[in-house]
């Protein structure tokens, strides 16, 4: 299936998420389409969203003025019949359960460099990070469900979260010079791997590893 054809399912997605009043959304298309900016999420749920906004939103998230600019930046042919009603997994999106979700986002801002694209609720219990190509959503919860201390005198890595990258040694370079919590120093794996943890503020372990 190629990239257009992903990012036209995207834009689909969304306006079902709208026309299904899922709330999380509101917050990124007012954030993201200027007509929306002052608008409430319950002002943004009624606002009579078209299949064209939604692909728009899809453009303006990737960077493109436009959703004819993105078609015309994707490289390669359309999706052959054969293939158009394939199912293909294209991504994942890790929920790491956190206590303070302005806490947490404050330690992946600052210390692993990713960049909050929204939060939700007030106070906030939901948010949503990017960096890069990964996506990362944080969940806050009362009752801390996972007490990633406590569970690790049973399992001494228990990870949270594993992310594929590239240039890991400049990447773990990064992260000590912004002194994160480095749980395990970057090594190669008997298997070839190389990787790294690192551990969050709520003792979650996250991995990164490259081969």
């Amino acid at each position: 299936m190629s990239n257009l054809e992903n990012l036209k399912k995207q834009a689909k997605q969304v306006l079902r998420w709208h026309r299904e009043r899922h709330w999380p959304v509101a917050e990124q298309l007012r954030n993201t389409l200027p007509e929306l900016a002052d608008l409430n999420d319950r002002q943004v749920l009624d606002y009579p969203i078209k299949l064209a906004d939604a692909q728009r939103f899809v453009a303006l998230r990737a960077g493109y003025a436009s959703w004819a600019e993105l078609k015309s930046d994707q490289p390669g042919p359309e999706d052959t019949p054969q293939d158009a009603d394939k199912p293909k997994l294209v991504s994942v999106q890790p929920h790491v359960f956190v206590r303070d979700i302005d806490a947490a986002c404050a330690y992946y801002n600052e210390k692993l460099g990713f960049t909050t694209s929204f939060k939700y609720g007030e106070p906030p219990f939901f948010a949503q990070l990017e960096r890069d190509e990964l996506s990362l959503s944080l969940r806050a919860v009362d009752a801390y469900i996972l007490d990633a201390k406590q569970l690790r005198n049973k399992e001494e890595e228990l990870l949270a979260a594993s992310f594929a990258v590239q240039s890991i040694k400049s990447l773990y370079e990064d992260y000590l010079a912004r002194e994160a919590t480095v749980f395990q120093a970057l090594r190669t794996e008997p298997w070839g791997q190389k990787s790294f943890i690192v551990e969050d503020a709520d003792g979650n372990l996250l991995l990164f590893g490259s081969d």
